[in-house]
């Protein structure tokens, strides 16, 4: 029986405990899995491409490579044209993540533009992540991730989604179970730290303190791992916004001489 191929990509690096947990199990389930990933830590690129600079691909062991200094979805390009030479994967997997994707995290993870970029190949993909980074449970996320692949394998997805799949921080028999969940709010309370090194000159550090404390509505991602559930929330590529189009022709907005 022919193996499933897998292209697995992560933002956190080659060394990151959740990508090497998802590999074991997905090669344990018997997928043949192609690992391509940044040669460090690139949280929060985004769906960035690198323009400016060539980049390396270096082979550590066989389906296991790394691109020097890329972005997560340099790796999805460079996986997919060069190492997979245009054979497209059965499905395309980022993370498991090191710490949340949640609400506006989207738009400045990685993990989550890895995702996009995939399906922009239309490659069928999904994202992982813990709710927090603080002792997440790798082994037995990797799990529950498998079986949500084997859903997308098995039953497909819309056009132009893939998904965002966050796992609550808690012991895998205390799961409530699965919610399809909408985007929530911001994940981190903001925080800019100001330095001065010893030749007077200022830098600044931008970051934040990592929260679910905020006011969740029902249905969001955030609600969902709050409650024990691991959140699935399908993400579009097309961003439009139709109402908001159909407020500004009701406004007459065009009507600008």
């Amino acid at each position: 029986m022919e193996k499933y191929k897998v292209l697995l990509v992560n933002d956190d690096g080659y060394q990151s405990e959740g990508l090497l947990s998802l590999r074991k199990s997905l090669l344990k389930e018997g997928f043949e899995v192609v690992t391509v990933t940044p040669d460090r830590n690139m949280s929060g690129t985004s769906h960035s491409l690198t323009f400016t600079r060539p980049l390396k691909i270096e082979k550590l062991e066989e389906n296991f490579y790394y691109i020097v200094d890329g972005t997560p979805a340099d790796c999805v390009h460079l996986g997919y044209h060069v190492i997979l030479k245009g054979k497209k994967p059965d499905i395309l997997i980022s993370g498991i993540n090191t710490g949340p994707n949640l609400g506006n995290d989207i738009f400045y993870s990685g993990t989550v533009g890895a995702a996009r970029e995939g399906t922009l190949f239309g490659i069928p993909s999904v994202a992982f992540s813990p709710a927090s980074s603080k002792n997440p449970d790798f082994k037995e996320m990797s799990k529950i991730a498998i079986k949500i692949v084997w859903q997308i394998l098995h039953k497909g997805l819309p056009e132009k989604v893939f998904l965002n799949v966050t796992f609550p921080n808690i012991p895998a028999d205390q799961i409530k179970g699965y919610l399809f969940t909408r985007q929530g709010r911001g994940a981190y309370k903001e925080e800019i730290k100001k330095y001065i090194s010893p030749s007077k000159e200022v830098y600044y550090w931008i970051g934040g303190e990592e929260t679910l404390e905020e006011e969740c509505e029902k249905g969001t991602d955030y609600t969902a791992v709050r409650e024990g559930f691991v959140s699935i929330t399908p993400i579009r590529l097309d961003l439009t916004d139709y109402r908001g189009i159909e407020f500004l022709e009701k406004s007459s907005f065009l009507n600008i001489d």
